[in-house]
């Protein structure tokens, strides 16, 4: 435990028997449970995290219990939401717990019984945290990658100050630039723009990190089954957070590489698809967010930006066509005053609902 707190870290493991011994032995004393989530490996990974089970890291002094819920006259809704949750487990990708005390292990493993993607075993491993209630929930890869001695600084920020998610940011470290694989930083800084404008956390830095520490309120205030299951994850864990009004920190962490890992994400198949994915995030908050849930005129500023940016492509294909010697009878004055209006205006209402949008999510960092 920390400063009374329960402790988990979820470690998504693929193919992972390498390194994943390493990961386990190497967690700090005051994490109560290390759930490893195998998602379908087809090496020994599922042998290596069994062979802790009889080992002195699989010792621990907290029990817990999953809570039920005791019906009163005025607790009808907290029972709707319990029997929600029992049900959740349905919509996961199918998997056992293999431990055969998994109350009492501090190792426990979940065992995917089909792939289900990073972000699917991230999601099964947050699972099992929140139906146990656990206080804080970390995330550590399975490859190593991330330093178990920062992970309480990680977590210290939901412990202490009641802060929803903590992501360690590498970017802010003085080596980053040195360690850090060309190709990967250069996609990691296209995709944390991007993610700014389409999470609301404009202030957040290193979206693609994937060491994380989550309340249990943030928990229960997501659908889990409902994480993108690939790469994508981190940047719709920020989407799905954003619109619950979760706060947030960054706190900085040192990269790790080198240490016999063999990333399994191609960085340049991965970019596209989370690009496009984030366009449709950037919607559904603004939509769910803004319109739905609490009605704001960045609402109305964003999709008039939008609706006059399209509305200038006409003008735009005219105004090239007259260039090109293309068009007959055309009237490029015209048409150009008309592109010229349409995109300014375009523009002004953009930044207008950004500044907006920043001003409100002020609010969430602490």
């Amino acid at each position: 435990m920390l400063k009374g707190k329960t402790i988990a870290v979820v470690v998504p493991a693929y193919n992972e028997s390498k390194q994943i011994g390493m990961v386990i032995s190497t967690m700090p004393k005051f994490v109560d449970r290390i759930v490893v989530v195998n998602d379908n490996s087809t090496d020994d990974t599922e042998a290596v995290v069994t062979s802790f089970f009889a080992t002195e890291h699989n010792v621990c002094d907290v029990t817990l219990e999953k809570k039920k819920v005791e019906s009163t006259f005025y607790n009808q809704a907290d029972i709707m939401l319990e029997e929600l949750n029992k049900k959740e487990i349905n919509f996961f990708t199918p998997s056992v717990i293999v431990n055969e005390n998994p109350e009492s292990d501090r190792v426990i493993l979940i065992t995917n019984q089909k792939n289900a993607g990073v972000g699917g075993g991230i999601a099964r491993g947050y699972k099992w945290c929140k139906d146990h209630n656990i206080d804080c929930t970390a995330v550590m890869a399975g490859d190593g990658q991330m330093d178990p001695y920062e992970l309480e600084s990680i977590c210290m920020p939901v412990v202490n100050d009641g802060v929803d998610y903590v992501k360690g940011n590498r970017l802010i470290h003085g080596s980053a630039n040195l360690l850090i694989p060309k190709v990967r930083y250069f996609g990691n800084s296209i995709l944390s723009l991007v993610t700014k404008i389409a999470s609301g956390y404009w202030r957040v830095s290193d979206t693609q990190t994937g060491y994380t520490a989550i309340s249990l309120e943030a928990l229960k205030s997501i659908k889990l089954y409902n994480i993108y299951k690939r790469y994508g994850m981190p940047n719709d864990m920020l989407v799905k957070l954003n619109i619950n009004y979760c706060t947030i920190r960054e706190v900085p962490i040192k990269p790790v590489y080198r240490i016999g890992e063999q990333s399994k994400m191609k960085v340049w198949k991965v970019i596209p698809k989370i690009s496009f994915l984030l366009i449709k995030l950037f919607f559904k908050r603004l939509w769910v967010k803004y319109f739905l849930k609490d009605f704001h005129p960045l609402f109305i500023l964003y999709n008039l930006g939008f609706l006059l940016f399209f509305a200038s492509i006409p003008f735009a294909i005219r105004i090239a066509n007259y260039l090109l010697g293309n068009s007959i009878g055309e009237r490029p004055i015209l048409n150009s005053i008309m592109f010229m209006f349409l995109i300014v205006s375009s523009l002004q209402a953009l930044l207008f609902a950004m500044w907006m949008d920043i001003q409100d999510n002020e609010r969430l960092y602490k």
